[in-house]
């Protein structure tokens, strides 16, 4: 009986390595499984967006609490898990880990990073999330560090320095795995850094190639930072881009330069900050660009997620970049070639008058910030920010968290100093009106806002579509929601007792279809009774 037993304990847990071995070629097929999650977007198109239709709008209210897995750790509860084959991966604040049973919540292993002290994490001490191939998950971390972990054991497999924590260097973003590289942006657009895009080889952690999003002399764009600026640029690239298999071609997007509110020491239009970067996967080098807010003076880092659609545009079918920017504007872009199509308002916007022909936007000169306090909108925390937008094919909307929040803005020349912060201005919330927020559903093409479901507080949390006909929100004040995708009506929510800084993921198991959303420092499973 013995032998019998450790031979079935053999041949299931050969089983269970070899199906869990994620290839490359099944994260470029990810849709074709919906019963896993295996990029941090869902898919490589950012979409966000599952084809599960065992929740739905008929039976969404039955939705349950199946288990809790409590991650241990306080703070703001950023990941986005990875399901896998009847496996959750996941990390917390402070660059925790674990790989727990999707069935039921258990726990089968936990990792824990042992941080230096005093490492400057602009936003928290968040991590959003892990990128996985093979048998190895992977991990960049708040010590500049990008790691390989066993799937099975959470042990380290390889751990490589990417840059200098003392020097404000940190990562807080979830990777993405193209081919056999494990793509990464630094963040610390706050301390003054200069920006990168990083690929390591997944097998042995060797950096394959750095993109460079602060140009320094003899790369093209230099000329667009005067004096020595570019050493402290900015220009992080702190939020995972989108990838196009067909293309070879990796989004990333990237975030503001440095001094963030305050320009006269860096004249020009500091590339390349505040951009959509087309970058190849085999080499890393710059096939496009586009900024989206030259010279930025108000924080409007760009590093919200590229949507990928291919659809008709002026009757012709088009690869097209769909991205809702902090700056409040909607954007489309040829994902070929990086040619401005069109721009439409999100909200409120008082920087701009509206965005040119060319695709340049149109500066009001009355919003620049200098002493006086200038009132402009969006505020630093943007119309939109990093968490995640959802495009659905069947009803063909991108839904959208958004703030009315309006800043009051002063500016001020500051001096460098190393690893500590440097942002050249001070502002605050507008004291007239009160930030609050909504989820809206725009046609991404035309920029027609179809319905709003408004938040009593600005938003942390993202959008999930389901092929059930949901929208999935979170909202700051602990509410978990599920809205009809058609017409934004509430169908069901539940108060979770935490705010919500993540988006939910969906996936199957034993013929079940769950909803998981990180709140707190509580990882939610729920299901329909």
């Amino acid at each position: 009986m013995r032998v019998l037993a450790l031979l079935m304990l053999f041949v299931l847990g050969t089983w269970t390595s070899s199906r869990s071995q994620v290839s490359y070629e099944r994260l470029v097929q990810s849709a074709s499984e919906p019963q896993n999650w295996l990029t941090y977007s869902g898919r490589y198109s950012g979409w966000r967006y599952s084809t599960l239709d065992q929740i739905t709008t008929k039976n969404v209210s039955r939705l349950a609490l199946q288990w809790a897995f409590q991650s241990a750790e306080l703070g703001e509860f950023e990941t986005t898990p990875l399901a896998v084959d009847g496996v959750l991966y996941g990390t917390s604040p402070n660059d925790r880990a674990f790989a727990i049973d999707a069935h039921s919540g258990r726990a089968l292993w936990r990792y824990q990073r042992v941080l230096p002290p005093k490492i400057q994490a602009c936003c928290g001490m968040v991590n959003r999330g892990f990128a996985l191939l093979g048998n190895r998950l992977f991990m960049a971390t708040l010590d500049a560090h990008v790691i390989a972990l066993d799937t099975k054991t959470g042990n380290i497999v390889w751990d490589v320095t990417a840059a200098d924590y003392h020097q404000a260097y940190t990562f807080t973003v979830a990777p993405l795995v193209v081919k056999n590289a494990v793509i990464v942006g630094t963040s610390g657009g706050e301390y003054g850094v200069r920006g990168f895009v990083d690929a390591y080889d997944a097998t042995t952690g060797a950096r394959l190639w750095r993109f460079d999003t602060v140009p320094g002399p003899g790369q093209p764009g230099h000329e667009t930072w005067t004096g020595d600026s570019w050493k402290a640029g900015g220009a992080p690239a702190w939020l995972t881009g989108s990838y196009d298999p067909e293309l070879n071609l990796i989004y990333w997007p990237t975030g503001n330069p440095s001094p963030s509110n305050y320009g006269a020491d860096r004249g020009g239009d500091n590339l390349y900050s505040n951009s959509m970067l087309a970058l190849d996967a085999d080499t890393g080098k710059l096939k496009w660009y586009y900024q989206f807010t030259p010279h930025d003076l108000y924080d409007y880092d760009a590093t919200q997620i590229p949507v990928l659609i291919d659809a008709n545009w002026e009757g012709k079918p088009r690869k097209l970049l769909v991205q809702a920017n902090r700056n409040g504007f909607l954007y489309v872009l040829d994902r070929t070639d990086g040619k401005f199509l069109s721009a439409s308002t999100l909200g409120k916007v008082t920087w701009a008058k509206g965005i040119a022909p060319d695709g340049r936007p149109i500066v009001n000169p009355e919003a620049i910030p200098g002493v006086a306090p200038t009132r402009v909108c969006p505020g630093a925390i943007g119309l939109t920010n990093w968490f995640s937008p959802s495009y659905d094919p069947e009803t063909r909307l991108l839904y959208v968290a958004t703030t009315n929040e309006c800043d009051v803005f002063t500016g001020s020349p500051q001096q460098y100093r190393a690893g500590h912060d440097f942002l050249g201005s001070i502002y605050m919330p507008d004291p007239v009106e009160r930030p609050s927020g909504s989820l809206k559903a725009i046609d991404p093409l035309t920029g027609k806002q179809q319905w709003e479901f408004p938040y009593f507080s600005n938003p942390n949390g993202g959008a999930l579509s389901t092929a059930g006909g949901l929208v999935f929100a979170g909202d700051s004040d602990g509410n978990f929601i599920a809205l009809d995708a058609q017409t934004g009506r509430d169908l069901w929510h539940v108060q979770l007792g935490a705010g919500i800084y993540s988006t939910g993921i969906t996936y199957q198991l034993d013929g079940r279809q769950y909803v998981v959303i990180p709140v707190g420092s509580t990882l939610f499973a729920f299901a329909a009774q």
